[in-house]
């Protein structure tokens, strides 16, 4: 089918820690469900009203899936594009079964981690926030952190033009 486009875009909050499984082959697969909302007044009442879509994802890229291996925890923030993929199983009972989640697979995708490193409710501040707090130097010396991720993203320049 010529000039058609399956691309989801969503951001959200982790609903729960991700699931980590591999295959025969040795790939690596990350599943996890993510939570958008929605908020609005309703007209006739005044109140706010407020719904939860819950997404199902599954990541098939080998690098995204250790980032979100190590990273990704339950209530992160992130940004993820892929695309949506609708698969057929049989349950236990011998029912035929439908899943439709978010995939972001080998060539396509992305995952953005939109909050700090320890971005749950009750995370510790990170030790390169407390360093800048005490005008000093981080002990991992700049952006890159003892686990190899790129630190936080607050210690870049704040001098960008738009």
């Amino acid at each position: 089918m010529s000039g058609s486009v399956n691309k989801v875009i969503l951001v959200g909050n982790l609903g729960k820690d991700p699931e980590t499984r591999t295959t025969q082959s040795g790939q690596k697969i990350v599943s996890f469900s993510l939570a958008t909302g929605d908020t609005w007044n309703d007209r006739a009442s005044g109140e706010k009203r407020e719904r939860t879509e819950w997404h199902r994802v599954a990541i098939f890229n080998d690098r995204l899936a250790d980032v979100a291996e190590c990273f990704l925890r339950k209530g992160r923030k992130v940004y993820l594009e892929g695309a949506l993929q609708t698969r057929k199983w049989t349950d236990q009972g011998g029912q035929e079964r439908y899943t439709t989640e978010v995939v972001v697979d080998r060539f396509r995708g992305e995952l953005v981690l939109l909050d700090s490193r320890n971005g749950g409710a009750d995370a510790p501040a990170q030790q390169p926030q407390q360093a800048r707090q005490n005008n000093q130097q981080p002990q991992n010396g700049g952006y890159g952190t003892q686990s190899g991720g790129w630190g936080d993203p607050s210690d870049l320049d704040d001098e960008i033009p738009f």
